[in-house]
């Protein structure tokens, strides 16, 4: 059994895998908590990526004699990373990609993954990640406007709201809403441009909202990120 290790800038998510098959995942877990789940069921071989925590603590903490891989801009891929700041390139991006390429080769692909940011990152048909675009994500926006002004509320999401606002309220959603998804329908729209026959691929938290309002053919896969760390935890463990 494979378990890999994702921790953004709040939470854990630990995902286990038999292979190449994700088998189950839980979100929404402490430190301390994916400490004491991982000491429960023991995995032959560990992938770790976090901002929060190093792999040395989490190593420290865990205090198992398993080989744990630590994802970092060093660390071997399976797909070539065609970037000029390579350091700098987030571990979620690199991982969905992974992803994507893992359940789609050979093809040209554009990911979408909708957290905190909006990514946009394009990965060939020769398994090459050529770079992206990032941009502000839904939560952000709301919180922009609501920050940034004396007047505007703290405005929750609605899954399709009217394009027309009748209130500030409904505007700020309209806004934010219809507006993420003229941005996605461009974004796309130049993309497919360069390749006509592009797949996208969405992902991450705030997917939902959007993935039944964009023009098919696209492919919600929630859990990409975490396919792609296993994906990246089998190619090392094939090296060794």
């Amino acid at each position: 059994m494979n378990i890999v290790v994702d921790s953004g800038n709040t939470f854990f998510k630990v995902g286990y895998f038999e292979s190449e098959k994700l088998i189950r995942y839980t979100t929404r877990l402490s430190f301390e908590e994916v400490i004491e789940m991982i000491r429960v069921e023991i995995p032959e071989n560990m992938l770790y990526s976090s901002v929060r925590h190093t792999v040395d603590e989490f190593k420290e903490a865990l205090n198992l004699p398993v080989k744990i891989y630590n994802l970092s801009a060093d660390t071997l891929l399976p797909i070539t990373k065609n970037y000029d700041t390579p350091e700098t390139l987030g571990a979620d991006r690199i991982a969905a990609s992974a992803g994507a390429n893992f359940l789609f080769p050979d093809e040209d692909l554009v990911v979408i993954d909708m957290g905190t940011c909006i990514t946009y990152d394009l990965i060939d048909a020769q398994a090459v990640f050529q770079g992206g675009l990032i941009s502000p994500g839904m939560k952000m926006r709301f919180n922009a406007m609501h920050s940034f002004t004396k007047r505007l509320p703290l405005v929750e999401p609605e899954i399709n709201p009217e394009f027309i606002g009748k209130s500030t309220r409904k505007a700020m959603q309209s806004g934010v809403m219809n507006g993420i998804l003229a941005e996605m329908e461009g974004i796309i729209e130049r993309y497919r441009h360069k390749s006509p026959s592009l797949r996208v691929v969405l992902c991450g938290g705030d997917a939902a909202f959007f993935e039944n309002s964009l023009k098919p053919p696209i492919f919600a896969v929630p859990e990409l990120v975490l396919i792609g760390l296993n994906r990246i935890l089998t190619y090392n463990v094939s090296l060794r």
